[in-house]
């Protein structure tokens, strides 16, 4: 309940505050979207060039077969293992 009060005021507060500084609210808008703007657009440049590295760094990767190759064949004898643990060792007793 005091959170519904105290954003009711501040609402309040902010209309009336946008309504006598109206000019000063645009002069400080006009300021920041260019500056927002610019460093969004560095932002998704710098981005862009990151994927484009991992993109270059996935493909020669891919094209190394041999890792695949060797975890495949890991994965084999891992079943392999597992299934010799799966049978009980036969004891005799005496």
């Amino acid at each position: 309940m005091a959170a519904l009060a105290g954003g009711l005021v501040a609402l309040v507060l902010g209309i009336i505050g946008i309504s006598i500084w109206w000019t000063y609210f645009l002069k400080a808008l006009a300021a920041g979207v260019p500056i927002m703007l610019i460093l969004g657009g560095a932002l998704a440049v710098y981005l862009g060039f990151e994927e484009i590295k991992d993109k270059k760094s996935a493909e020669t990767f891919d094209e190394t077969g041999g890792l695949k190759d060797e975890v495949e064949n890991l994965k084999e004898e891992i079943k392999g293992l597992k299934g010799e643990k799966e049978e009980p060792e036969k004891t005799e007793d005496k």
